[in-house]
């Protein structure tokens, strides 16, 4: 048994994640290590930012845990989870499991030196490393995230995730607008959005002539949810090698808020 760390889950909430967790698979040796060890070992690594090489020795072995989390990224598992736990979470705010809004935005991140994979340099943000483009509900609740290098346009990316959102099928049959900020606008995204994916696309500008803060329609909503991910030390920079597992690791961070919510 590890140290009662801050990320750790709770006795319930593991009970509450553990019917979504893959059984052992038949015909080998019976799973010996205890999944509530490595979930937390996992959530540690997100929360602290640590090297999977440096988690402390009262964690099972690096080694196992870095493979539960390539596996269930590999196979789909993490992805299952947080979409059983945002419908569920909508229906505790007593919504409807399918969102009919949705909000779109990126987040530019600085990458880590030894990360060379889809690697850019955002000329607005002056960043170079990586953009996260993601969509929300107006809950905040991720619908899906695109990792990419910073150099990408917005439409380009954008076109992109919502791709991963329309082919979420019945999980979005009810959504019918995308808000957006002035990076989405234009003509021809417009009409590219309502052609393939059947939505419409609100873009919502900040008033000219502010200053200071403003908040915007809608749009505050993605803004909250990129600083909940600023609260995981592991997501500050992006220090994967692969896009994807940056992608997982955003998912993970939602699963568990998600969590903490529901139990």
């Amino acid at each position: 048994m590890s140290k009662a760390y801050p990320s750790n889950l709770t006795r319930a909430q593991y009970e509450f994640l553990s019917d979504m967790i893959p059984e052992s698979k038949s015909g080998g040796r019976p799973r010996e290590v205890d999944m509530w060890e490595v979930l937390n070992a996992i959530f540690y690594v997100l929360l602290d930012g640590v090297r999977w090489r440096s988690l402390p020795g009262d964690f099972p072995a690096w080694q196992t845990v870095y493979t539960y989390f390539r596996n269930w990224r590999r196979d789909g598992t993490w992805m299952k989870i947080h979409d059983n736990l945002r419908e569920w979470t909508r229906i505790e705010e007593e919504r409807a499991p399918s969102a009919s809004e949705a909000i779109i935005d990126s987040q530019s991140v600085k990458s880590a030196a030894m990360v060379s994979q889809s690697v850019g340099f955002d000329t607005g943000k002056k960043i170079k490393g990586r953009k996260r483009f993601m969509t929300v509900d107006t809950l905040g609740l991720v619908l899906q995230v695109l990792v990419t290098a910073a150099n990408v346009p917005e439409r380009n990316g954008g076109k992109q995730v919502l791709k991963r959102v329309e082919k979420m099928g019945n999980k979005v049959s009810r959504l019918t607008t995308i808000w957006a900020d002035g990076g989405f606008d234009g003509t021809p995204f417009m009409i590219w959005v309502m052609d393939v994916c059947r939505w419409i696309v609100q873009v919502v500008l900040r008033p000219e002539q502010t200053k200071g803060f403003v908040l915007l329609k809608k749009r505050w909503v993605v803004e909250r949810t990129f600083g909940w991910l600023m609260g995981c030390r592991r997501l500050v920079r992006d220090y994967e090698l692969l896009p994807e597992t940056s992608e997982t690791f955003i998912y993970l961070a939602m699963i568990r808020i998600m969590v903490r919510r529901l139990a």
